[in-house]
């Protein structure tokens, strides 16, 4: 496999509790439990960095893949939310809601956009089977 990038992280202190930092250091979080699971609520969390992470990627996969079939957008937005649940073994789940805005693409197009950019985009395709992920599209 060749490789096109490679990102590293180091979480120091207890994980959620702790801080995070990218080896470039353009990442440099001071980490939480968020204060809907009992913490502090004062840092940012894993939750959060999945959800940027994964609106950022779809985002870019979803210009791509519009660029490929010539569709221009403008004023697209993708907005990630991410939840977290027990998994009733014990453990914990995550669950993906993407809301897509393509408000100048007609709305067929702007649903075939998205399943397209579904089966590209990285993080897509790292979860699929793995979690619930819910893609919307939002007249915002």
């Amino acid at each position: 496999m060749d490789v096109l990038y490679t990102a590293e992280a180091l979480s120091t202190g207890e994980g959620r509790n702790g801080h995070v930092r990218s080896t470039d250091g353009r990442i440099d979080l001071e980490m939480a439990v968020p204060a809907g699971m009992g913490g502090s609520g004062l840092g940012s969390n894993p939750e959060q960095l999945f959800a940027a992470g994964y609106a950022a990627c779809f985002h870019s996969a979803l210009h791509a893949v519009a660029r490929g079939q010539k569709v221009k957008l403008v004023d697209s937005t993708v907005g990630g939310r991410v939840d977290i649940t027990p998994n009733g073994q014990g453990g914990f789940q995550l669950a993906v809601l993407l809301e897509v805005s393509l408000p100048e693409v007609d709305r067929d197009q702007a649903q075939a956009l998205v399943d397209a950019a579904h089966q590209v985009c990285p993080y897509s395709n790292a979860t699929r089977g793995n979690i619930d992920v819910k893609i919307e599209l939002t007249d915002d």
